[in-house]
């Protein structure tokens, strides 16, 4: 059986605990034996987590040991896969650059807050993304900074109306990417849990999981 480890906390308005609550039973579903942990004192466990199939990192903000840091990310280089969405896994430890290199991106604005916008997928054929058209979500607008090295399979494109220098850039959405032998899936979906009863958005996490799972 595959082990799966949901680790929540930081800022509560990302709701962390409800958004692992939707996607832990989806992954009980896939035959995944899930732990889920609201301390960091979990990635110290060098035993646990290199046990592990996939790590989904819920915490937004806050702050992680040097130790806790080297923990996960020695995890995750060794080929435990790390899958995460918005704050939860872009917005984490905003001192820890490693951390973010892991990532492959970090998240830097949302001009206008909530706002509607649309998702465009770039990539058709991959897993991730394969059958799901454009959509529409009305929450925030990541404005980023990332990796050039990220394989894009989405983008979402910002007016002007609030910050007129960027109107027209177009940012990643979801990605994936290497971390040694550990594959990382980031989508920025997901401010609150109530972005996941878009279908286009809760698939796309889903699926990342389980692409990202060694």
């Amino acid at each position: 059986m595959k082990k799966a480890l949901m680790v929540w906390g930081g800022w509560e308005g990302h709701e962390p605990k409800q958004c692992v609550d939707i996607f832990a039973p989806y992954l009980r579903e896939q035959g995944y034996q899930v732990e889920i942990s609201d301390t960091l004192d979990v990635y110290l466990d060098t035993a646990k987590m290199a046990s592990l199939d996939l790590v989904v990192p819920v915490w937004t903000m806050g702050t992680i040991t040097r130790e806790q840091e080297h923990g996960l990310l020695e995890a995750v280089k060794s080929g435990v896969g790390i899958a995460g969405w918005h704050g939860g896994m872009a917005d984490s430890f905003r001192q820890n650059t490693e951390y973010q290199f892991m990532v492959g991106g970090q998240w830097v604005a949302h001009p206008g807050g909530v706002i509607d916008y649309e998702v465009n997928i770039i990539n058709h054929s991959d897993p991730i993304t394969a059958g799901l058209a454009d959509f529409k979500m009305h929450s925030e607008q990541y404005y980023m900074h990332v990796d050039p090295s990220n394989e894009v399979l989405a983008t979402t494109t910002f007016g002007g109306e609030y910050c007129p220098w960027i109107e027209g850039n177009v940012i990643p959405v979801v990605w994936k990417r290497q971390w040694g032998a550990g594959k990382v899936f980031y989508c920025s979906l997901g401010h609150v849990s109530k972005d996941f009863d878009v279908p286009e958005a809760r698939i796309i996490i889903q699926r990342g999981m389980l692409w990202a799972s060694r």
